[in-house]
């Protein structure tokens, strides 16, 4: 069963057909004036009686009851008063933990409604990201129902229903669509199968010029870490660079690079079983960043904008790449590989040294899934940024409170960390001497260390986690 979602104008027209209504509001607010202006008196007094035994703690709760009427069942997601300073004022974590549990898709025949009440119209953005992240594209269960519709209307605390901005359904439409990349199985979504993947979500959107490198074209264009991890895999490694140029295009050109590895077996140095799973994610990175980009060629936003995607498969195989290789990256630079688990980074080099050299893209954003390491720095919730330009950090930081894809700063300090790459036959190592030397901010210098000759502002994002 997969959720398809409606935005009405009114409760009325969300709740005619529904079989469970879910009202999603902070517990403080439940028992007051503007809620029950919203619901009505009936639904208000059974809200009311709810938010006796559900209690949010912190991250909020989510308890239901049979109504006798229409719609049948009705579920309260209360959401904590407080959060923290480092979280969004939306509580997205809260609303995802509410809607997974309200039951709106269970039955036969079922039909769900959400309201929503927000503090702030700013916050319908995280919010309906969050309630889109609770019903996944994508099912392989053998018994499904029809898909299922999801009625959603937004209405701030004073007691008015909001206009659903165009911009935040795009961007939770996109976000779903990454995510459904993310979980498809490693056999379906190989590098060719991502490739086309990239040109159907692309296709019909105006003004984009798609190129395309493959197999011996990376070694010849001297994209030495793409070519040197992929070149194992049955399928080919790639890079995929989509330009968008409007006719009236104001500040710096925009380079968005993602980490596109399809599946990640850890290359010669062997993921162990338990590490192994999972690693389909591994082209998160790639995802995000094309949800990103196809949302802002949807917006038409007044900027030229470039995806540069770095695909491979990190397979196993008399053409792998081995430790003691040197591999020669984008950059010029010469890298010794003692890890061949440490490949995203090889790729990502080549990516932003691309984006800088030949597209000359002013601002490089990178994302990845680039290390464990993140979720140890930053936690499961926060994705971790690093960059050397601070009005860049602080817009990724700020793009995080929006979204409520939430991140935290990493220490950007080359001159800590460079010496962790230190090689006796090359530039330097792919991976680091020191483990406990800050791990997720070493791979991001290796990162930056391909473009740190350009006049580039860069910022990474790795959510490994996330």
């Amino acid at each position: 069963m997969v959720a398809r979602f409606v935005f009405p104008s009114s409760l009325a027209e969300a709740t005619r057909h529904a079989t469970t209504q879910l009202v999603i509001v902070q517990h403080a607010l439940i028992d007051t004036k503007p809620v029950a202006k919203l619901v009505g008196a009936e639904t208000h007094r059974w809200l009311v009686e709810l938010s006796r035994d559900v209690r949010p703690g912190d991250a909020g709760a989510v308890g239901s009851t049979l109504t006798g009427g229409k719609p049948r069942r009705l579920a309260l997601g209360a959401l904590p008063d407080r959060g923290s300073r480092y979280s969004s004022e939306a509580r997205p974590e809260a609303v995802y933990r509410v809607v997974s549990g309200a039951g709106l898709t269970k039955g036969k025949g079922a039909r769900g409604a959400i309201l929503a009440i927000v503090s702030k119209p700013a916050h319908v953005t995280a919010t309906l990201n969050a309630i889109g992240r609770a019903f996944p594209l994508l099912s392989r269960e053998s018994k499904t129902d029809d898909d299922v519709s999801i009625a959603v209307v937004f209405a701030i605390d004073k007691g008015q229903v909001l206009e659903v901005d165009p911009v935040a359904v795009r961007t939770m439409e996109n976000a779903r669509e990454a995510a459904r990349l993310v979980d498809l199985p490693p056999s379906e979504l190989n590098t060719d199968a991502l490739a086309r993947e990239v040109r159907r979500q692309l296709a019909g959107l105006k003004g984009l010029k798609l190129t395309e490198l493959v197999g011996e074209a990376l070694a010849k264009a001297k994209l030495g870490g793409i070519y040197g991890v992929g070149k194992a895999a049955v399928h080919p490694p790639r890079m995929i660079v989509v330009s968008y140029k409007p006719a009236k295009a104001t500040g710096p050109h925009v380079a968005l690079v993602g980490k596109g590895i399809v599946f990640d077996t850890g290359g010669l140095h062997l993921k162990p079983r338990g590490s192994m799973e999972g690693m389909k994610s591994d082209m998160g990175g790639a995802a995000a960043c094309l949800g990103a980009f196809r949302t802002l060629v949807e917006e038409k936003v007044a900027r030229r904008v470039t995806l540069v995607l770095c695909i491979a498969e990190n397979a196993i195989g008399p053409g792998s790449y081995k430790p003691d290789d040197v591999l020669e990256l984008h950059s010029g630079k010469t890298v010794e590989i003692n890890n061949t688990d440490a490949e995203g980074r090889l790729l990502l080099g080549d990516g932003v040294s691309y984006a800088a050299r030949v597209l000359g893209a002013e601002v490089i954003l990178d994302a990845a899934t680039l290390t464990g390491a993140q979720l140890i720095s930053t936690g499961m919730v926060h994705a971790a940024v690093m960059s050397n330009d601070a009005g860049v950090e602080q817009g990724l930081v700020a793009a995080g409170f929006a979204s409520g894809d939430v991140c935290h700063p990493l220490i950007f300090a080359p001159e800590l960390f460079q010496a962790e790459f230190k090689s006796p036959i090359a530039d330097m190592r792919n991976s680091v001497k020191n483990r406990n030397n800050a791990q997720s901010s070493c791979a991001g210098q290796f990162i930056y260390s391909h473009i740190d000759d350009t006049f580039a502002k860069w910022g990474h994002v790795d959510l490994a986690g996330q």
